[in-house]
């Protein structure tokens, strides 16, 4: 609690007009984007309740356009939502400080010192050449992560290009672009891919190291996040009836276009691709690539830039051959109920920056701190 007696969250509720209803709503939704039960809402509630004092963030942008971080500020507007945002303090970015140069990086060396932050990274980090294709003040790209996170409690990959090299790592590579993996080895460490990443997912693994004090369960290969990542798009997505049917768009603008059919004929990744896009969706919930009428193109995947974009998937090398139809014979065949392999079900728009969804996860796998989760 703080000295007039109220804690943060308390604070923010009342600053920003939201009703302490509106707030347990939206900690019972944010439990359901984390694939837990829903009495978890209240859990996360407490937990943010009890909070005293901000969670110390260093955000860096090493080799990146920016798309992460205007992802992530311009999908909060004032909501429940940025109550979560109130909980963490912001210490270092380069895009969003007021100040800069030498009093930028004292800033983030005094995070350092004092220790127990969390590291944000995004970008690649270049390493030909002596890694000059990205320097701040004087020091490499890789020399500012070993640095920034030795001290910190874990490290979260944001977009494709920390998590997996992205756009500066596509052939020839020529700037020797390395994923956060690559590089940080005594840290644990989640990746939140995409390109951008969805301010969801961002805002959700934070609710989650706010209240249990680790980062969610992660795949074992890729860290990503089960209940962000847990499932294909394929498996989510409201067109899937049109693809068990064989109803495909074929040309851009033709008759199954403009009906909505599905698109793997022209290329969408969606089959390979393991995403919570179709649940969560994006600008506040409002649609999605698909759901706009163009292919998912696999931004959540490794080295997705060197996939030809308009090229249909080789499905048969995810699953076995004969959960598929035909893909080059429609079928007039209506739809049944057990033939919609939606798995998923979309709980509904959290308040603000964040939707929601429970997403099905494999309870064994490793969370961030490489311990067996149950609760997440």
């Amino acid at each position: 609690m703080e000295s007039n007696g109220r804690s943060l969250v308390e604070k923010s509720l009342i600053a920003r007009g939201i009703s302490r209803r509106d707030f347990f709503k939206y900690c019972a939704l944010v439990a359901g984007t984390l694939a837990l039960p829903t009495s978890y809402g209240l859990r996360v509630a407490e937990a943010l309740e009890k909070k005293s004092e901000r969670l110390p963030v260093i955000w860096l942008e090493l080799q990146d356009c920016a798309g992460c971080s205007e992802s992530f500020t311009r999908a909060a507007k004032p909501s429940a939502a940025d109550v979560v945002l109130d909980l963490i303090s912001l210490n270092y970015h380069e895009t969003l400080m007021a100040t800069a140069g030498t009093q930028a990086e004292k800033l983030r060396e005094d995070t350092i010192k004092v220790g127990g932050y969390l590291v944000i990274v995004e970008g690649a980090i270049p390493s030909s050449e002596g890694d000059i294709y990205c320097t701040i003040g004087g020091k490499t790209a890789e020399q500012i992560l070993h640095d920034t996170v030795k001290n910190a409690v874990a490290v979260v990959s944001v977009g494709s290009c920390s998590s997996f090299g992205g756009l500066p790592k596509t052939y020839p590579n020529p700037t020797g672009a390395k994923r956060v993996m690559d590089l940080v080895k005594d840290k644990p460490i989640l990746n939140l891919p995409g390109c951008p990443v969805n301010a969801v997912n961002i805002t959700a693994t934070l609710v989650h190291f706010l209240t249990f004090g680790k980062l969610p369960a992660i795949d074992d290969k890729l860290h990503r996040p089960l209940f962000a990542y847990g499932s294909l798009i394929h498996n989510n997505c409201p067109r899937r009836g049109h693809f068990n049917r064989g109803k495909f768009v074929r040309e851009w603008g033709d008759e199954g276009h403009k009906k909505g059919w599905c698109l793997y004929k022209m290329g969408c990744k969606g089959p390979v691709t393991f995403s919570n896009c179709p649940l969560v969706k994006w600008n506040d919930s409002v649609s999605w690539p698909i759901g706009s009428g163009h292919g998912c193109i696999g931004c959540t995947e490794p080295d997705f830039w060197d996939h030809p974009l308009y090229l249909p998937v080789k499905i048969q090398e995810v699953s076995p051959p004969a959960f598929y139809p035909a893909v080059g014979v429609e079928t007039e065949k209506p739809i049944d109920a057990t033939s919609v392999a939606v798995t998923g079900a979309i709980a509904g728009a959290i308040l603000g920056a964040v939707g929601a969804a429970a997403v099905t996860k494999n309870r064994h796998s490793k969370d961030g701190n490489g311990q067996s989760s149950g609760e997440s």
